[in-house]
């Protein structure tokens, strides 16, 4: 059995949170906050919507029917949009420049948030009006712009490694591996076993859509550079940044990474992961209660474990993700808004959306709660994966910047273009965007 020293606790864990419990009464709404075209005053009362992508879960509709039964003069209305980010993103946007008051409370990716606040589609929110200081920095600030609040943090995302745990122990393996080099010997050792005959290594999201972005992000910031820095300008002409993407590319090459994952969104390397395909697999937290159901719908269930995102000389380094509540500019009733938000953003809502919807919590003390962390095993290293994460581009025009990632990346990946080919073009592109800071 072999072991490792680790570095202190790096990157991993995460996924998606923020729905719901309680129907308590919420406070009265109303006030102001200063926004970038002046004070933005949150009157009115009545019917709302929520608009946020496709929910698989079922899990949005009863928190929003606890809320519906408690205020039937303000309810609020489900508004699906795709479940591909790209296309939700575009929706929103359509609607802000149309000024229709058809969306109200938006479900932004945490990496929107510098792109509607810059080009005033949502409103500065009140900051006093929601606990902020009881959740964990680095996602509260996901939701900030200039200095103000312009999005509630409902919940928060961040990759782990997920491998299997019977195999590496097998294979005389004693813990999983923290650098990508490891993860490679590892994967050469679990082979050998019959066990292991036609699995591959290791796969993320490879197609090209925003899953590409985080995970060339990840791939980049684990290698110890950067792809924009925090005034948004680009490094990605650097030798980490090369380093990066060359493990991408020679994984693909040398078959760590299986051709067929060129094609994976988070679902197809899901069920990969859990037909028995996989050693190891780059995913969010929604996917542990489903590998770990023992109703036949998972073959690995009781043979896996989650560790931190492997790097290159050490643990890793996750892109900061998750979901934050803004209000749209051209929304009626605002007042009602704010009091949902508020609502559907509260600690009551994260813990019921655990059991319901594996989710990353924004709140501090959820991470420490025993009884949580018993029924849920992956939450200490979910919270670490958050507070070592890294922000993916806080730009303007991000739909731009993120077009440009997944091009230039998928063609170094593919063999289009060499590394430093797709590097130099990206550097290009992502100079021509302005910062959102």
């Amino acid at each position: 059995m072999k072991s490792r020293t680790r570095r202190a606790t790096q990157s991993s864990g995460a996924v998606l949170a923020g729905l719901a419990a309680v129907a308590a009464c919420a406070a009265p709404g109303g006030g102001t906050a200063t926004g970038t075209s002046g004070p933005t005053t949150f009157e009115g009362r009545g019917p709302i919507t929520y608009v946020a992508g496709k929910d698989s879960t079922g899990s949005v509709q009863m928190v929003l029917d606890r809320w519906n039964k408690a205020h039937p003069k303000e309810k609020v209305t489900f508004v699906q949009l795709p479940t591909d980010p790209d296309a939700q993103r575009q929706q929103m946007i359509q609607n802000a420049q149309t000024k229709s008051d058809a969306y109200t409370v938006l479900a932004l990716d945490a990496v929107w948030t510098s792109e509607f606040a810059a080009h005033r589609w949502v409103d500065r929110l009140p900051e006093d009006r929601f606990p902020l200081r009881e959740m964990l920095k680095p996602i509260v600030e996901t939701g900030k712009y200039r200095g103000g609040v312009y999005a509630v943090p409902a919940s928060s995302d961040g990759g782990m490694l997920y491998y299997r745990t019977d195999l590496l122990k097998k294979a005389g393996i004693a813990e999983p591996p923290a650098t990508w080099a490891e993860m490679k010997a590892d994967c050469a050792k679990v082979k050998k076993l019959p066990e292991a005959r036609g699995m591959s290594c290791y796969a993320g999201q490879f197609q090209k859509y925003e899953g590409l972005t985080v995970n060339f992000a990840e791939a980049v910031n684990s290698a110890g550079g950067v792809v924009t820095d925090a005034k948004g300008k680009p490094h990605v002409n650097s030798p980490a940044a090369k380093a990066g993407l060359d493990f991408l590319v020679g994984s693909l090459k040398d078959g760590t990474i299986p051709k067929d994952a060129v094609t994976y969104q988070e679902e197809d390397g899901r069920r990969a992961f859990q037909a028995g395909k996989l050693i190891f697999e780059r995913q969010w937290a929604y996917m542990y209660p489903l590998a770990a159901k023992k109703d036949g719908s998972s073959k690995i269930a009781g043979k896996f474990g989650v560790a931190p995102l492997p790097g290159r000389n050490g643990p890793g380094s996750s892109s900061l993700g998750g979901h934050n509540l803004a209000l749209s500019a051209s929304a009626e009733n605002k007042a009602t808004a704010i009091d949902f938000m508020n609502f559907f953003a509260g600690q009551k809502i994260q813990r019921f959306t655990l059991s319901h919807a594996p989710a990353a919590p924004t709140y501090a003390a959820l991470y420490k709660d025993p009884e949580l962390i018993k029924k849920y095993p992956y939450l200490p290293t979910l919270k670490q994966s958050i507070l070592h994460a890294v922000p993916r581009p806080r730009v303007f025009q991000y739909g731009d910047v993120t077009a440009a990632i997944q091009r230039e990346s998928y063609a170094a990946m593919t063999g289009s273009k060499s590394s430093e080919q797709a590097l130099e073009d990206l550097q290009k592109a992502l100079r021509q965007q302005p910062a959102a800071k």
